[in-house]
């Protein structure tokens, strides 16, 4: 009988109660957050006998977060050795050549490991190559070393709904991949040349990070997938295992006596409820642009 009589008070009722349960929801979200990051992260119990240990999880977007965790790890004494985590089937190029350059810095001080977990594809190998030494489980799915660039081409549905683009351009290529228009042959061109120039980009410093020659790494790198088992024996990584592998083999090539202690970086509340959304979105495959049309992705 309330609702039909105060039916906008009733709404409004409604919403604030709708409201009430999401900040409840959020503020139970960090809590747990902050209780979690309290049991994961480790703490600096011996001067040399930690292992740090950083995730690269999910599609990688952005590098600003993973390259501090690096440098900070890199900077601190207490830090012996580096264990980069990755489940990430592949993501930006930019990402992830930036942090394997960090890393790739990183090892000329201290020892770098990469282990793989479910996936590790694409930019996710592209980042695990950068470690001095790479394990994998048998059954990771690696590999996918390539690019490739696509769009979606509208034409025909927007003759039948009466659309017609009005393009004004300071440049011949400036709409290059309109959605609006077929491709130029020398627009394909150009595109092909864009592609296999990052091509080349990948497969230079994955044949470089491998110790392998370019001609090897090529034959490798026609996009298809291995598992672990299979990028063993084609010299992709060095051993099988999973982290807690990982983290022993850390600890051996850097020299370390005694216990190991893997150390993760500290996170905020936000940080964590990030990630919960990548994790539900890691099946998604995210990419950056190259222009308002075009998408690309280390694939």
């Amino acid at each position: 009988m309330f609702s039909r009589r105060h039916p906008v008070l009733f709404f409004m009722i409604m919403m604030a109660c709708c409201a009430t349960v999401m900040f409840l929801g959020v503020v139970t979200l960090i809590f747990v957050s902050t209780s979690m990051m309290k049991t994961t992260t480790g703490s600096y119990q011996e001067p040399n006998g930690n292992i740090g240990v950083i995730e690269v999880t999910g599609p990688i977007l952005s590098s600003k977060k993973v390259i501090e965790n690096i440098v900070s790890f890199r900077e601190n004494d207490k830090i012996a050795a580096i264990i980069i985590r990755v489940d990430s089937p592949g993501g930006g190029i930019g990402p992830s050549q930036e942090i394997f350059r960090e890393l790739m810095k990183t090892r000329k001080t201290k020892k770098v490991v990469a282990s793989m977990g479910s996936v590790a594809a694409s930019g996710g190998y592209y980042v695990a190559a950068a470690a001095e030494k790479i394990m994998a489980n048998p059954g990771t799915i690696t590999g996918s070393i390539g690019v490739i660039m696509e769009y979606v081409n509208l034409m025909e549905v927007a003759k039948k709904i009466g659309i017609s683009p009005v393009v004004i351009k300071s440049g011949e290529y400036k709409d290059i991949g309109s959605p609006l228009r077929e491709l130029g042959d020398d627009e394909k061109k150009l595109l092909q040349q864009l592609v296999d120039e990052l091509h080349l980009q990948f497969v230079t410093d994955m044949a470089d990070a491998r110790e392998m020659s370019d001609q090897e790494m090529t034959t490798l790198a026609d996009g298809r997938i291995y598992t672990g088992q299979s990028a063993l024996d084609l010299r992709l990584i060095d051993r099988l295992g999973n982290l807690d592998d990982a983290v022993q083999w850390a600890g051996d090539l850097a020299g370390i006596e005694g216990k190991l202690v893997p150390v993760y970086p500290k996170e905020s509340p936000i940080s964590f409820l990030r990630k919960i959304a990548r994790t539900l979105l890691k099946d998604i495959n995210i990419s950056g642009t190259v222009t308002d049309n075009f998408r690309y992705i280390i694939n």
